[in-house]
């Protein structure tokens, strides 16, 4: 069947950069690797798959993604190739690939998990894609996040009448199988696990893990549980999506934690958890603050408040607002900022605690609160200097109540006491501050952390010979990692030979304020 050239394969063959041939001979020499010697294609083929969108038959859709994902260290599937699965017309394909179809997303849980593991596996790095605009998935999600599961979705996407096997992703198979209560209890419990060490040491060095066992729980979703297994399932789902999706954004592959965020919603959305869902989406729209683009992240977390529905306690709440108000102050909007932040401290203050707050909202406590208030105020004293006193207050507050296992937080509280104290004139305590998250931010693999001190960096600029300022600059430079992934969308220094390179003057990111004289 043909409905014209297929623009999403003729997008990713033109930046892979092979011929016709070229890859058909591919194809057919990785369809052995695979288990499937007997496949063979050629030139003529793979023209008309490009030009005419015809679709082959399988197993070639996922022997493509895999040579894809390979060819250019990022996770591609065989919907970003512009194939359809079976039972969805290429008609009914949602905008931007969301929302996913029904019954579909165990399916696509564990194809996109599967690519990602071949990635880490081969020492690659994801990386090249864009990011969706907020717009687009606000857009395309709204209706069907406030809508209620109906048919096969509200069952799993499975049916009645037994087992449905997952599709395979690339090297990684797990046989649908049915699984009994301990064995959820325990994934439960590993989830728990995941996300200490995550607060604790940053993303980087359990991220594969963590993408591993959500590869594991789509193929038991694949099959048909009891109903109540099933719900728990979806919600580990949900759980090890969202880490995946936190991980990855904290080492920098933001296409690839979009996509995580994106498959949790589904996941929680499938277990009938409106708000998990929603808390999903507002880490998507935290992640499009880090990388620069604010006006997508309100889109985002608009959707994020719309789609959890009544039954959203309000600490969950308060945590939207703490986001949206980040959003508002990089867009230098300070007095929708504040009234977001009113609103987000009369929210957190309603919670009775009668209702025990999910495990997913747990690490959002009092000194989370205070974190984010203190990264929205200093983030507003680009704009409005004088916000950084408020910001300073923030932050002491959130460094007293920061419980122990909690490294990463605390890192970036004092980053932000120390940018805001650099902002408010005040180096001798902007430094001590300052040497505090140097003590420990190498022993932490999260790169938002190198972004935020880089941010600081740039402020020590103001401080040229003031010999306390310069050696701390120094000793930065020193520790500053030689090659991080860039993912503030160009704001920012991107490794530690342009801080070398950078002069003593760097200009002053609040505008006009000038250079001050020390």
């Amino acid at each position: 069947m043909t409905k014209g050239p297929n623009a999403r394969l003729a997008d990713l063959f033109a930046l892979a950069g092979w011929s016709k041939g070229e890859l058909a001979r591919l194809v057919n020499r990785h369809a052995g690797v695979m288990g499937y010697p007997q496949l063979a294609t050629d030139t003529s083929r793979v023209r008309r798959w490009i030009d005419t969108g015809e679709t082959p038959r399988d197993p070639v859709p996922k022997v493509l993604a895999s040579l894809f994902t390979e060819r250019l260290g990022r996770v591609v599937t065989t919907e970003d190739l512009g194939f359809s699965r079976p039972g969805q017309t290429a008609s009914g394909e949602p905008a931007e690939g969301v929302p996913l179809p029904s019954g579909q997303v165990a399916a696509v849980l564990t194809e996109f998990t599967g690519m990602d593991l071949m990635l880490n596996r081969r020492g690659l790095v994801g990386a090249g894609a864009a990011l969706a605009a907020g717009s687009a998935l606000s857009s395309a999600m709204h209706d069907w996040l406030t809508a209620a599961p109906t048919g096969a979705t509200a069952h799993g996407g499975v049916g009645h009448g037994g087992p449905a096997v997952a599709a395979p992703a690339a090297y990684d198979r797990f046989e649908a199988a049915p699984v009994g209560l301990q064995e959820v209890e325990a994934l439960e419990h590993s989830v728990e696990v995941f996300r200490a060490w995550d607060a604790a040491r940053g993303g980087g060095l359990q991220r594969k893990a963590v993408v591993g066992q959500l590869n594991e729980v789509g193929g038991m979703l694949a099959y048909h549980q009891p109903e109540p297994l099933r719900r728990r399932l979806w919600g580990v789902a949900a759980d090890l999506a969202v880490l995946a999706g936190w991980m990855s954004h904290d080492v920098g592959l933001e296409p690839t934690a979009q996509k995580y965020f994106v498959i949790a919603a589904h996941a929680a959305r499938e277990g009938g958890d409106r708000p998990r869902a929603g808390e999903a989406l507002s880490r998507a729209a935290r992640q499009m603050v880090h990388v620069g683009r604010p006006d997508d992240a309100l889109d985002l977390v608009k959707l994020a408040q719309s789609g959890s529905g009544d039954e959203t306690l309000p600490r969950t709440r308060a945590m939207f607002h703490t986001i949206e108000a980040w959003a508002q102050a990089s867009m230098g909007r300070g007095q929708e900022m504040r009234r977001t932040l009113g609103r987000a401290e009369d929210l957190f203050a309603s919670d009775a605690g009668d209702v025990p707050p999910p495990s997913w909202m747990q690490m959002f406590d009092e000194a989370d609160l205070h974190g984010m208030e203190a990264l929205a105020f200093r983030t507003l004293a680009d704009h409005e200097p004088v916000a950084a006193k408020t910001a300073e207050r923030h932050a002491k507050r959130a460094l007293v109540l920061r419980e122990e296992g909690r490294q990463r937080s605390q890192i970036f509280d004092y980053i932000s006491m120390a940018s805001a104290c650099f902002i408010s004139d005040d180096p001798e305590q902007a430094d001590r501050y300052a040497r505090l998250a140097l003590l420990s931010i190498s022993e932490n693999s999260s790169h938002r952390t190198w972004d935020r001190l880089r941010e600081m960096y740039r402020l020590t600029g103001e401080y040229a010979g003031y010999a306390t300022v310069e050696q701390l600059r120094e000793e930065m430079r020193d520790v500053m990692p030689r090659a991080p992934k860039p993912s503030r969308g160009g704001r920012g220094l991107k490794d530690a030979d342009e801080l070398k390179r950078a002069p003593g003057d760097v200009r002053d990111i609040r505008g006009s304020r000038g250079a001050r004289s020390v």
